[in-house]
């Protein structure tokens, strides 16, 4: 009986072996599904995983504040679907069958920044309830002792008017522009990292847009329905404006403005994201910084002189530009590290 037992022991112990070195052999440690789930994971790069966090954060505020926002069954589909749609791309472009999904997964996230953009538009107003523009501008007075916007009016002139309307309506531009170099001499890792900033960037100014709701002095300094006779351009600048009211869906004709406008003041998202691409440029020695940084400039100059910011919101987007680049370095050499790659130094790139 004893020497039974003992072979059946043996028997047992044949069968662990045999199936622990087929585990090995598989290179399975866990079950199929969390292989597989990891595998995925690690098929992200530090983009996708910052838009997949930053969908996840809209969609438990929909859920949390369901009883405010009325679409917030139809947002929430949208942020699983663009979470689908991003683990998909990334999933296609690490296959390396097509180049088009190399693409793809750079330049899905132009319309993704104004995919989100107006879902903050149906969010942030239910969820606050109010706006904080009387906060900015008793700040500004402290700091200037009047409404900065007021002063510039006095040097303000057709010609410069629109000089800056033209600047400030190439923000969008700048990034791609940027981006486009970068791929052009063929600089895959920079072009990463600016991605990677850029959109981080981008995420971060929003986080702000919810903390302080604002609409900007052009509606609580001045009279918005002025704002052409007071600030009139030369040739492309009504055209521009009213380009850029729609995107805050205020097209013209709009009656209450002020009511329905986009809440997207502070931090100055128009002056963190140029001086981050400003500063990308530079450090990357890229030959579009030598159009970046001047425009950049100009637009910067613009927000405060077209009345859309208070000084306040520069400064908030320079703290913003500044935490944006210090931390989105430790994130993506983080996430680099997570899946066995060399650390991000813009001295190697």
């Amino acid at each position: 009986m004893q020497q039974n037992s003992d072979t059946v022991k043996n028997l047992n112990n044949k069968s662990m072996d045999l199936s622990g070195a087929s585990d090995k052999k598989n290179g399975s440690s866990g079950s199929p599904k969390e292989s597989a789930s990891h595998k995925l994971l690690m098929k992200l790069n530090a983009t996708d995983l910052v838009v997949i966090i930053f969908y996840l954060f809209l969609t438990i505020l929909n859920l949390i504040y369901h009883s405010r926002i009325i679409e917030w069954p139809v947002l929430i589909l949208i942020n699983f679907a663009v979470i689908s749609f991003v683990v998909s791309v990334a999933y296609l472009d690490d296959s390396g069958k097509r180049k088009f999904w190399f693409q793809v997964h750079y330049w899905y996230l132009a319309p993704l920044i104004l995919l989100t953009f107006k879902e903050l538009y149906l969010m942030i107003k239910p969820i606050r309830g109010m706006d904080f523009d009387y906060v900015l501008i008793n700040v500004d007075r402290f700091i200037f002792g009047t409404d900065p916007t007021k002063v510039l009016l006095k040097i303000a002139n057709p010609f410069l008017t629109e000089i800056l309307q033209i600047a400030y309506s190439s923000f969008y531009l700048l990034p791609i522009i940027l981006g486009i170099n970068l791929m052009m001499h063929n600089r895959r890792t920079a072009l990463d990292f600016s991605v990677f900033s850029v959109v981080y960037g981008f995420f971060l100014s929003y986080y702000g847009y919810f903390l302080l709701p604002a609409i900007g002095p052009r509606f609580t300094l001045h009279n918005f329905n002025n704002l052409n006779n007071e600030l009139p351009g030369l040739f492309l600048t009504n055209f521009l404006r009213e380009i850029i009211n729609l995107g805050e869906s205020i097209p013209s004709g709009t009656p209450n403005p002020a009511d329905i406008v986009q809440r997207d003041v502070f931090p100055s998202g128009h002056t963190e994201m140029t001086l981050i691409v400003m500063y990308l440029s530079y450090k990357f020695k890229a030959k579009s910084r030598y159009f970046l940084i001047p425009i950049g400039t100009l637009l910067i100059i613009a927000t405060v002189y077209m009345r859309y910011h208070y000084v306040i919101d520069l400064i908030g987007g320079a703290l913003f530009m500044a935490f944006t680049m210090w931390s989105g370095k430790y994130i993506y050499n983080y996430w680099q590290s997570v899946k066995g790659k060399s650390e991000f130094e813009y001295s190697k790139f």
